[in-house]
This record gives structure tokens, sequence and C-alpha cells, in this order.
């Protein structure tokens, strides 16, 4: 039975094993900032590629955008982010302390006591239920308000005569701006979408719980344009698609992943429908996508806005429409914490001195593991250095792998469990006389012989 991932192992082996380091760490530190390390890019870059190969390169039906984050303020006028776009702040009156006044009712009520409640209906219910701050344990908070999380900054030279702009909370936007660029290039046909991969700023209150919430993260968004008569089946068959992204591509665990509706109360200003994917972390359910029906609200504010026509020609009635939009939007960090979940195990292996011992393991599907194979002579002197050297550079012009000489072989296995490789070739005094090698699997550590031209195909086959 797989062993389940507290934070703080998971924190501590990303630490360790150079996935994801504290932001700024020689000076202390900034809040809920992270860096991906060697391992932790390269699994986040994988993490990407699949996205955008399954929902982008596979689709007929589909092209890519990377827009700009600094965009005309108007934009953020017309989607209606700078009047609604806003947490619940609170803050402790002992201890200074600023919470989110709905992110605490969660933990208590879970999200759906949560879900359209008003800020005066937040302060009520805090009080309430007695919710103590989480830094002092007082019970006492001022009233919740409203607290914009859109970042600020000023374009030009001179701050004060200076246009002031903002770091785009959302990547959906520079696709609303750029449809008619992409369908008038692309001669794209309804239905069709747009996705891009970029990063977003929310000014968030209480980040926290790794990178599950950070002020700084990446969006993998959809924006799919369909007539209004047929939203609702393409929206059904969005669904399936997010969850054979998980389940099939990125072999998430159904058990810990549900959908849940947000309540009419709890509705974005722009949606009409929208559904959650939710996981299981180990702090308890948190969202991990969402699935928006924004109907037309955003091209009609952009053309309302921008005074230019968003309109559509459509040749099957040969009249001009503004397309309703169904967004599929997936955050990036939150993305690749699950795969690191739910790649975290422990387990016994053997011994150099045939005992038995703890391991750790990071089981991630081969393709978005961030090292595919190691390359591991038995010993560095000749002939096996050079031998396992020529089989590691053949292997990298076409395989993201490692040669790795350093340390006991058992120490080497231990070392590429952690980081989740799934395949070890050891390089030992037989592969000079028939040319083969010892393959050992990370999951079964199981060992065979197999040859060394056999290699490449083996790899291939868990691309």
């Amino acid at each position: 039975m797989k062993s389940a991932a507290t934070m703080e192992k998971l924190v501590s082996l990303c630490k360790r094993r150079g996935f994801i380091f504290p932001g700024s760490e020689i000076y202390g530190g900034l809040a809920n900032t992270w860096d991906y390390g060697p391992y932790g890019v390269e699994l986040k870059n994988n993490v990407k590629r699949a996205w955008w190969k399954y929902f982008v390169q596979d689709r007929e039906d589909m092209v890519g955008l990377d827009a700009s984050i600094l965009m005309n303020p108007r934009v953020w006028e017309a989607s209606g982010h700078v009047t609604s776009f806003s947490d619940p702040l609170m803050d402790c009156k002992k201890c200074k302390e600023r919470v989110r006044g709905d992110k605490l009712l969660e933990e208590k009520l879970g999200i759906e006591g949560v879900a359209g409640k008003s800020l005066k209906q937040i302060s009520e219910l805090i009080k309430t239920h007695k919710v103590p701050c989480p830094k002092c344990g007082a019970c006492d908070f001022t009233e919740a308000r409203s607290f914009n999380l859109m970042f600020k900054t000023y374009q030009g030279v001179i701050e004060e005569d200076a246009a002031m702009v903002y770091l785009r909370p959302e990547t959906a936007q520079g696709i609303f701006v750029n449809f008619k660029n992409v369908q008038q290039t692309t001669r794209k046909r309804l239905p069709f979408g747009i996705g891009q991969i970029g990063k977003a700023f929310r000014n968030e209150i209480t980040p926290g719980n790794f990178t599950f919430r950070t002020r700084e993260f990446e969006q993998m968004e959809i924006e799919y344009f369909v007539r209004e008569k047929e939203w609702k089946p393409r929206y059904e068959s969005w669904k399936k698609d997010v969850e054979h992204f998980f389940e099939k591509i990125l072999k998430i665990s159904k058990e810990r992943i549900r959908w849940r509706q947000h309540e009419k109360d709890e509705l974005s200003h722009y949606s009409k429908e929208t559904w959650d994917t939710e996981y299981k972390f180990p702090f308890g359910w948190g969202e991990l996508s969402g699935l928006a029906y924004r109907t037309d609200f955003d091209l009609k504010q952009h053309e309302k806005f921008s005074g230019e026509k968003m309109e559509y020609l459509d040749p099957e009635t040969n009249e001009k429409i503004i397309p309703h939009c169904i967004e599929p939007s997936f955050g990036l960090d939150r993305t690749v914490l699950v795969a690191l979940l739910e790649a975290y195990d422990e387990d016994e292996a053997p011994t150099e001195k045939g005992g038995m011992e703890s391991r750790v393991v990071l089981r991630f599907p081969p393709n978005i593991a961030p090292v595919k194979a190691a390359i591991l002579p038995l010993m560095k002197k000749d002939p096996l250095g050079p031998a396992a050297r020529e089989i590691f550079e053949t292997l990298k012009k076409n395989f993201a792998v490692e040669y790795d000489e350093s340390g006991s072989i058992g120490k080497r296995y231990r070392r590429h469990d952690e980081l989740g490789t799934p395949f070890c070739f050891t390089v030992d005094f037989q592969t000079v006389d028939d040319k083969t090698v010892t393959v050992r699997d990370r999951d079964t550590m199981k060992q065979e012989r197999i040859k060394i031209d056999e290699i490449s195909a083996l790899l291939l086959h868990y691309p």
C-alpha cells in the first residue's frame, strides 16, 4: 500500500534533491516564493509538455498563444477585475496577523460551508464558531473587508508621471483580446480554442501550503469558443478531457480527485456554470483546476470598452455572432505539487550487505519523470567508466539521462529512487565482454540483463 506523503516530508525531499528551493533563501527568503531547482524545472517542463501535447498539439480545433504579462489597464476594467477581483481581508486585533476570512472558515466548515458567503456573513460565522487566529490563537478579528488582489506597477521613466499598469492576475484576457487576430490568421471555424501557458500574479492575503497558494504562479488555460446553442455538450466533453488528462496522462488516483460545482452565489461575475476539480491534499480538499462557462461576457466587454467589433461571421448561417466561451483552467504549480504528492512513497529495499532498509521513492509516470534513466558504471576505473560514458553520450541526444559514478551502487540507486528515475542501467565487466547492461526497475527493484542496443527501444516504450 502506498505511503501517504506529508507536506513536511515533501518539502524536505524537494529541498534535499533539488526540486524546489525557498526563494531568496540566502537573504532570509521572501514569504511564500519558491524557486524550481534542476529537477523541479524538468518536472515542471514535462508537465507543461504533456498538457500542451494533449490539449493543443493533438487537437485540430486548438491553437496556441503567448500573450504579454503587461496589458493596457482598460483590459482589467473591461474584465471586471478592477471592481470585482477581491478577497475578504481580516486582521487579528491582538497580534495584527492578516488573514483571509473565507479560508479560516473553510478549515472549520469545509469549502461547501463557505461558498458564496458575503463579507458580513463571513464575519458573523467566524464569531459564531469562535475561529481562532492561526498565529496567536485569539478569537478577536476586525470585520471582513474587500481587498483587491491585483499587483500594481508603473510604466514610464518617472513614477509620478507614469501610467499605472497591473501584473496580469490571469492569462485568459490575453486570449480574449487576441480573439480576432487568432481567428483571422488561422481561419479557424467554431468551435475552436486557444491555449496558453504563462505567469500570473495575485497579491494573496494568506499564501501558504508550500506551492499550493503563491503570489506568483503559472497557469495553463484554454478559452474554447462555441455557438451558444452548443455550449452544454461541449462543456461535458471538456469535463471528460480534463478527467483523462489527470487520470490517464498524469496517473492521478481517482480516489483523490473529485468534481465540485460552484453554488449560484459562489460563481464568478462572468460565469454561468463552474465546476472545480479538487484534489485531496494532506491539508484537505483543494482546487486543482476549474471549468467555467463564461458565456459571451468577455468578448462583449472588450467590444464595449475598446470600441472594436469582436464578432464572428458564422458560415453556417451567414450571421455575425459573438461566440460563447468555455474555459478549462489549470494551475501548473498545483499540478506539479500533485504530481509530487502522487509519486511520493516509502518502502523497504535490500542493502548491499543483504539486509533491508527504508527508502523514499518518487513513482513518477515515465512521461513526466525529470530523469528518464541513469547510466551507472559499477566502478570509475577503466574500462567501465569509458564504456558507461559512451552509452550516456549516445542516449543523451534523445533522452533526459544522467551519468552518475559517485558513491556505491546502492547509494546511487537510492538517490535516483528519490529523483523518480524510472530506470538505472549499470555497466559492469560483463558489459565489456557481451555488450549487455543490468537494467533496474525503480518500482519493483527487479534487475535483468539487456543488450546495449535495446536501451533506446525500452525508453521509447515509456515516453
